[in-house]
């Protein structure tokens, strides 16, 4: 009997089969944004079973749970362990058409063997032999086990870092993990931590940050620091894109009163922020970093969740936001001074792909292949439809040779068959296009552009 996870999974046409298992297959993974905790990795931790290393902390399942009437004692509460597994099992069951029923069952294979599907019947068996295996496993081995070559985190200016410099210093680590710089705390001047996140920063640089100038300083000695640690990525969330041009004279006393607690207006608060997000991408362009901007998310939509498990737990949407105009600003305000670093633009709205593909072309140059890059599908578009349609959008519209390919965006260790996923998309992809004669029959064309989408891009942007 075939199973379900074959060795030929998503590939529909015998081109597209060749290309993932000649071309894509062998290639190394570069997850150059994940959400995975350093200190996990540097300690190697061990996971009591599978709902801590598969369901704790995944907002993707906890989403699903919920559509399907499962009460929160099941997912977020305190419910025994297998009771969770078990309501998650019957989710699968009718899971079909949405993309983590694909990915449930590539990881219970890739990682454990496991070919039956996943449903109230099997989810005891399946329990009890993954709990077995996950006996003899560990973060690293989970790494290992995945094939990753470097790993980018997410982190706050004010992290000491201290797991990434231990984890740098480990000659048993062979994957290398590196700190990507997420200031996005610091933009946000109308939320009310701003003020406490501001007094962390004096902390950890050692100074007080009493004006502009002293936090623009803390800034430049976080970047250094991150820098110095491996770091070469910014991301920032841009829920909305925003940019009122101001001088530094009035940001400062916009700044200062933040700092007195007063409230700001609209109009302060978008000057505050395009103004840092200016003086940011000067200093990663300084250093040669690249920034990254995460466009659209409309978080936190339920307020009643959100005060009871805060953000991050599933209440999040597409926003359909305009941005296109204050984007090319920001970007125009950089490139104006020759200033404008390698940039990432990630788009939620299926709608804008094409708003966003055309906007980076107008700054593309300085001799660098793919400066501007649009990013691969994100959150909700991580579909074999979201990705399809980004490769089509791309090809239209710019060099789809270039892109610099797949992420996870990930907390959980077992999230890496998404690279696999994707790459399977891809080659089915081409090789369709093959098969209509779009694209030529040739191997040694197309061989190349599925390795290079899938590692060699991402390698060379980044200066990996």
């Amino acid at each position: 009997m075939s199973t379900f996870i074959h060795e030929d999974m998503l590939l529909q046409n015998d081109f597209g089969k060749m290309l993932f298992h000649q071309h894509a297959q062998k290639m190394p993974i570069i997850d150059y944004h994940c959400h995975l905790d350093p200190k996990e990795i540097y300690e190697d931790k061990k996971f009591r079973n599978i709902v801590d290393v598969w369901l704790s902390g995944d907002h993707y399942k906890w989403r699903l749970m919920r559509a399907n009437g499962v009460t929160e004692d099941y997912i977020t509460g305190n419910q025994p362990d297998f009771a969770k597994f078990q309501k998650w099992a019957e989710v699968v069951e009718i899971l079909l058409g949405n993309p983590l029923y694909h990915w449930t069952h590539f990881e219970l294979k890739r990682y454990f063997g496991i070919d039956e599907l996943l449903g109230p019947k099997t989810a005891k068996m399946i329990y009890t032999e993954v709990n077995r295996q996950l006996s003899g496993l560990s973060a690293r081995k989970l790494i290992e086990l995945s094939g990753i070559e470097t790993i980018c985190t997410t982190d706050d200016p004010t992290d000491d870092l201290q797991w990434h410099a231990l984890l740098k210093k480990d000659p048993k680590m062979k994957t290398r993990v590196l700190p990507a710089f997420r200031p996005d705390k610091g933009l946000n001047i109308e939320l009310p931590d701003f003020l406490n996140w501001v007094h962390s920063l004096a902390s950890i640089v050692g100074y007080p940050i009493e004006n502009l100038k002293t936090f623009e300083q803390a800034l430049f000695d976080r970047v250094k620091y991150f820098h110095e640690l491996g770091c070469r990525l910014s991301d920032h969330a841009l829920d909305y894109v925003s940019l009122e041009k101001a001088g530094a004279e009035e940001v400062g006393l916009i700044f200062e009163r933040a700092l007195r607690k007063e409230s700001l207006s609209r109009s302060e608060i978008r000057k505050y922020k395009g103004y840092i997000l200016v003086f940011l991408g000067r200093l990663y362009h300084q250093y040669g970093w690249v920034q990254q901007y995460h466009i659209g998310a409309l978080r936190n939509t339920s307020t009643r969740m959100y005060e009871k498990l805060g953000p991050d737990t599933g209440f999040d949407a597409i926003n359909d936001i305009s941005f296109a105009y204050p984007l090319s600003e920001l970007l125009d305000s950089l490139d104006q001074t020759g200033e404008l670093p390698k940039t990432i633009l990630y788009t939620l709205n299926p709608r804008d792909f094409e708003v966003a593909i055309t906007l980076m072309q107008a700054f593309q140059g300085d001799g660098i292949p793919g400066k501007i890059q649009f990013g691969s599908p994100w959150w909700f578009l991580d579909t074999m439809d979201g990705m399809r349609k980004h490769f089509k959008a791309l090809g239209n519209n710019g060099l789809l040779a270039r892109f610099i390919g797949m992420l996870t965006d990930s907390r959980s260790f077992l999230s890496y068959p998404r690279h696999e996923y994707f790459r399977r998309v891809l080659c089915d992809f081409i090789g369709e296009e093959v098969v209509r004669g779009h694209f030529p029959k040739d191997e040694t064309l197309l061989g190349k552009m599925v390795e290079d989408i899938c590692y060699n891009n991402a390698k060379k942007y980044f200066m990996l």
